[in-house]
């Protein structure tokens, strides 16, 4: 989509952004932009910081920070997708290792610890989860990955002899499961967190 202004340059309409630039220098603005958001995320909270924060911190005129983003909520979440698709990598690489029903317990304790890494390597992580509590937007965004992780675990259930009806139902509750869990988590100190995961896994074993 070539945008009034900026003639030389392609673009495409892709999730939360209302263009993704193509262009070196056009993409590195979009980045910066990303960037810095991600800071004010860090330092103020989705509450605390404003459109023109981004605009008085990286440069780039209002003009070309709304021919990106609409507004603050299409900026985070454009993070939230990013995150999202780390994450939703995550799990498919979890779950080559899923290979018979007696591996659920420790493939669930993977997929825990693997999202709480992701929250503890990259903090602006829990700002988005925390900004999503209060938009409608980024709820529904949340639970369009959801649906995304819960398929990819459902296929797994199938690939080892649930059937289809069990197997949409069980993969859903175990993604809510295991997002609430890790969301406690990250709420408490390192040490206790992992604790704590670990003995998500023993629960789900049975062993609790």
């Amino acid at each position: 989509m070539t945008q009034a202004g900026d003639a030389t340059e392609a673009g495409v309409i892709s999730g939360m952004a209302r263009l993704v630039p193509v262009q070196k220098r056009s993409r590195e603005r979009f980045e910066r932009i990303l960037t810095c958001a991600e800071e004010l995320l860090l330092e103020k909270g989705s509450d605390g910081f404003k459109m023109s924060d981004i605009v008085e911190r990286t440069g780039v005129p209002f003009g070309s920070l709304y021919q990106y983003f609409p507004d603050k909520t299409a900026i985070i979440g454009t993070l939230a997708e990013r995150y999202n698709a780390q994450g939703q990598a995550c799990v498919a690489g979890i779950l080559q290792g899923f290979h018979q029903p007696a591996d659920l317990p420790e493939v669930l304790g993977q997929l825990a610890q693997g999202f709480y890494g992701i929250y503890q390597e990259r903090p602006v992580t829990q700002a988005i989860w925390q900004a999503t509590q209060a938009d409608p937007i980024l709820q529904a965004l949340d639970a369009q990955d959801c649906a995304g992780l819960s398929a990819q675990l459902a296929e797994a259930l199938l690939r080892v002899g649930e059937s289809a009806g069990e197997a949409g139902l069980r993969a859903g509750l175990l993604i809510a499961l295991i997002g609430a869990a890790v969301r406690h988590a990250i709420t408490l100190p390192e040490a206790e967190g992992r604790a704590t995961l670990a003995e998500f896994q023993r629960l789900l074993a049975g062993q609790g």
